[in-house]
């Protein structure tokens, strides 16, 4: 009997298993009903086709609380086993994070969705956020290329792949952000020995993905690509030994990949820690580029991921609750960066930073954060979007991620004192020769001067507000 003949023996068994724990488990659910002021608590639950309904308080209903919802576990993997059995051939696997075998999963081959999430080895290895099943489901879905990536429904069609999430079976899962892999149970691999930060990778995934073009009939898809987000043309290369992004900008102005490399020098001359960007075209269109910021022994943990390390309570802003996340994971100094970056997207115009734009990283090793990230993903600024006689300082600018309007995210800043009036006054003698430098057809100097003038009139304003 093979490998995958014994797992499918183990799934069937694990269902029997499954179905004679579930049996012993109370049915339905907890309700509640307030009469006449007072709180009551009901047992609800149906048998043999008759509604039954119980009064219960104090440790029996704790007590039944916690084996309803246990039930409702079991039962959710019973489905989800079921669901996976009865699919096609199923990749046995861990997901890793390093050499650490952290869960035992089963991933369809056909569409690279999780079926069955098996036993937990390190729970406190599960990526930052996921606290259940349907959060270890969500944390792999959103690994991969969103289906929104501008033309990767024509790269899927090119490879025959349905899925984006199939790619992340390619590459073993990995990324160039964090140190997470699957591992198949039938291979002896380590993590030293796949890594893209120490070992080479392929570049015909990103080939397709940024230019369209699919040169050769066989395909080797092991890339980091499969794990780059976002919703703009990308692809990773290998250049002078070091990890680059390469990134394209959106129609009809192609803007973002100017505005990358002329944000990270507004960063440089307020004295702000940003991935340094530059330019480059291919003869047909532009691309920013940028080195890798994780290394091989850290962890990118993105505020989308901290963001859901604590149920939210309807008192707590966005704001209050993400500092609140933040702080119970021990990382220091929130509020500081917080500031800088609220300040910096507000000169920007930056339209788009939301919670997965930013983060913190992460030893890991130790499990300890290092810090904030440098400022990353600043292309979606500047008017990137806007016909040039409505670039205005303030008109039609949407903030994220803690409040719409960009006047009202700035009233969350808790200190000005890092900020120079000297260096403002610097940017802005600046900003018009920094974007001067990229005059194209995308870039006219109509609407260099529309950029400039709305930033300095934003300046200008925090100079007057604030300083």
């Amino acid at each position: 009997m093979g490998y995958n003949d014994l797992m499918k023996q183990e799934t069937i068994n694990k269902i029997k298993e499954l179905n004679e724990r579930i049996k012993q488990l109370p049915k339905g659910y907890i309700s509640i009903k307030n009469i006449g002021g007072n709180i009551y608590y009901y047992h609800q639950w149906s048998e043999n086709g008759k509604k039954n309904s119980k009064y219960v308080n104090g440790q029996e209903l704790y007590d039944l609380d916690i084996l309803i919802k246990k039930r409702q576990l079991l039962e959710q993997q019973l489905k989800l086993l079921k669901k996976g059995f009865q699919s096609s051939e199923l990749l046995y696997c861990s997901l890793m994070h390093l050499n650490n075998q952290v869960v035992d999963l089963t991933i369809s081959f056909e569409t690279g969705r999780i079926h069955t999430i098996g036993d937990v080895y390190l729970k406190e290895l599960l990526p930052i956020g996921v606290k259940d099943i349907k959060s270890l489901l969500d944390w792999w879905n959103d690994r991969s290329i969103p289906l929104t990536r501008s033309g990767i429904r024509d790269a899927l069609d090119k490879l025959n792949i349905s899925d984006p999430k199939v790619l992340l079976l390619k590459c073993f899962g990995l990324s160039l952000s964090d140190q997470y892999w699957i591992k198949p149970k039938d291979e002896n691999i380590s993590w030293e020995d796949i890594n893209f930060f120490e070992n080479d990778f392929s570049e015909d995934l990103g080939t397709i993905l940024l230019n369209g073009n699919k040169r050769k009939k066989e395909l080797n898809l092991s890339s980091p690509d499969s794990t780059s987000v976002g919703n703009l043309k990308k692809r990773w290369k290998i250049i002078n030994n070091k990890r680059v992004m390469m990134k394209g900008g959106s129609n009809p102005y192609r803007q973002e990949p100017f505005n990358e490399v002329v944000a990270s020098e507004i960063a440089s001359i307020l004295g702000l820690d940003s991935v340094q960007y530059s330019f480059f075209d291919d003869g047909d269109y532009p691309y920013s580029k940028c080195e890798d910021f994780i290394n091989n022994s850290q962890d990118l943990v993105t505020a989308y991921q901290i963001n859901k390390v604590l149920k939210k309570n309807n008192n707590d802003s966005a704001y209050s609750h993400f500092v609140k996340c933040a702080h119970h994971l021990g990382i220091e100094n929130v509020e500081d960066y917080l500031d800088k970056l609220i300040v910096f997207d507000f000169i920007i115009a930056n339209e788009d930073r939301h919670f997965n734009n930013f983060g913190f990283i992460r030893d890991a090793i130790t499990l300890k954060f290092i810090g904030p990230s440098p400022i990353f993903d600043s292309g979606a600024s500047f008017g990137f979007d806007k016909l040039t006689f409505d670039i205005k300082p303030f008109k039609d600018i949407v903030s994220k991620p803690f409040k719409e309007k960009p006047l009202e995210q700035l009233k969350l800043v808790k200190s000005f004192k890092w900020l120079s009036i000297d260096k403002l006054n610097i940017l802005k003698e600046r900003i018009k020769p920094l974007f001067l430098q990229f005059e194209s057809k995308y870039l006219d100097k109509e609407r260099i001067t529309a950029i400039s003038d709305s930033l300095i009139a934003r300046v200008d304003f925090l100079i007057k507000n604030y300083l």
